[in-house]
């Protein structure tokens, strides 16, 4: 068996798992958005605030149709000899490497930035659509409850909210500690409480986890570098193979 012959079918076994492993994604995702009832009954009983079906089915929807695509074209492109679908592949895997990289960047460098570019779309969310939309507040809440923390930035970030007016100018209770039935959540609880926002806690769990967040981030570059490298051995032996 050539060089040629062999990472030939290597991207073709490769690029399959990645279509069949897209295709489960993409059905678990369209499953999840159009009865996610049934599906709660499959893998047991979680609570509705612990798990937001209609995002999850979203974004499962979203990756396994990249991940579709990209297993059709790798493996497609090199059963066929394609250089065209090849070259798509190369592409959308460049693209979505060059935007990891950019992000990357962006979150390392430039934190603050970062920061200053989330708090101006998350603060927007809290203010008008936390206890409005029902998926909102139970992403929020499950957030806050599984990472202790309030808001954005902190309990401020409900100041003047929908939620803080239609509950009698109170905090969500995440955002005191040790509340009784007797104390409601007001602003003098909540500054007595110093809750940490969720920005900072999310940001002390990635660094406090830097090793294995590193570690996946390079092994996905990795895979992504040599899938461009292979695709483009195929595309420039194809006229020239073993």
């Amino acid at each position: 068996m050539g060089c040629f012959t062999f990472v030939k079918v290597m991207m073709i076994l490769f690029n399959l798992l990645i279509f069949i492993a897209g295709g489960a994604l993409l059905g678990v995702g369209i499953w999840v958005s159009v009865d996610g009832g049934s599906f709660l009954k499959v893998i047991g009983s979680v609570s509705s605030s612990a798990m937001q079906f209609v995002n999850i089915g979203y974004f499962c929807i979203a990756i396994g149709a990249v991940l579709v695509i990209l297993g059709f074209l790798g493996c497609y492109g090199a059963q066929k000899e394609s250089k065209c679908l090849l070259m798509m592949f190369f592409v959308i895997v460049l693209i979505i490497f060059i935007a990891e990289v950019a992000a990357a960047v962006v979150a390392l460098v430039y934190s603050s930035f970062a920061e200053s570019l989330l708090r101006a779309w998350v603060t927007p969310v809290l203010q008008n659509d936390y206890g409005k939309q029902k998926d909102v507040t139970g992403i929020w809440n499950t957030t806050m409850s599984e990472l202790k923390c309030c808001g954005f930035t902190n309990y401020t970030d409900f100041t003047d909210s929908y939620y803080f007016k239609n509950h009698g100018q109170t905090f969500p209770p995440f955002c005191c500690r040790n509340l009784t039935s007797d104390r409601v959540c007001n602003a003098i609880a909540a500054a007595e409480s110093s809750v940490q926002g969720c920005f900072e806690q999310l940001f002390s769990i990635l660094k406090e986890n830097a090793n294995i967040v590193g570690g996946i981030a390079v092994a996905i570059c990795v895979l992504e570098i040599a899938a461009m490298a292979v695709s483009m051995y195929l595309y420039c032996k194809i006229d020239g193979k073993d």
